[in-house]
């Protein structure tokens, strides 16, 4: 297997991996185990644990990145991205497992600062950029203040992982997360902006069950 092949296949399986079970939870050898590869295969291509969840991260949020760049440049107007993302949130979170976002603060603190990086700007200037093409579109209030309300929306993302306010013996982290974002969506919209983005959501429901 070529040296790229190999580096890739790991990633995938370990994104796979901590996605399903957390980071903490999954070793080395877990990860080893459900490639049926060596451990010393794994360690030829990262330094440690810490090198590989560093680098999962990063590849996971490329991988993201991508697909919610390829959705803005196909949405009609600001609502039809959010309707989008919507779909794209709740399909994500339900094969994510709560407990991702802390483990990655409390024990592996360089992927955490990718994932605050990601966030932080990433997200907050995807959040502004909405929020501006929405209110020249008219569907978002004019009165709304986007550098406030991203702050408000990405600090949302993270509330929903937590475990102690949102516990997932009560809560599905997918539909606490589309909770928050319809909340956040409603928030924005002039009338005629609700009335467009329940159009759209609707529309976008059917087509998920076909």
């Amino acid at each position: 297997m070529e040296e790229q092949g190999t580096k890739e296949k790991i990633l995938n399986g370990a994104i796979e991996l901590f996605m399903k079970y957390g980071v903490r939870s999954i070793s080395m050898d877990d990860i080893a185990r459900h490639l049926t590869v060596s451990k010393k295969t794994l360690y030829q291509h990262f330094a440690d644990k810490e090198d590989l969840v560093t680098t999962a991260s990063e590849t996971h949020i490329e991988i993201s990145k991508k697909q919610y760049e390829l959705l803005t440049e196909n949405a009609a107007n600001a609502i039809d991205e959010l309707a989008k993302i919507s779909v794209c949130l709740r399909k994500d979170m339900t094969n994510m497992n709560p407990s991702m976002l802390f483990d990655l603060q409390k024990y592996h603190p360089r992927a955490w600062s990718v994932w605050l990086n990601h966030k932080n700007v990433y997200i907050r200037e995807s959040v502004i950029r909405n929020i501006v093409q929405g209110i020249e579109e008219g569907y978002y209030r004019s009165d709304v203040n986007a550098d406030v309300i991203a702050v408000l929306r990405i600090e949302e993302i993270s509330l929903a992982f937590d475990e102690r306010i949102f516990p997932p013996s009560k809560f599905s982290l997918a539909e606490v997360q589309v909770q928050l974002f319809d909340h956040f969506v409603y928030g924005l919209c002039t009338e005629k902006g609700k009335t467009l983005y329940k159009k759209y959501k609707e529309e976008n429901q059917t087509v998920v069950h076909k």
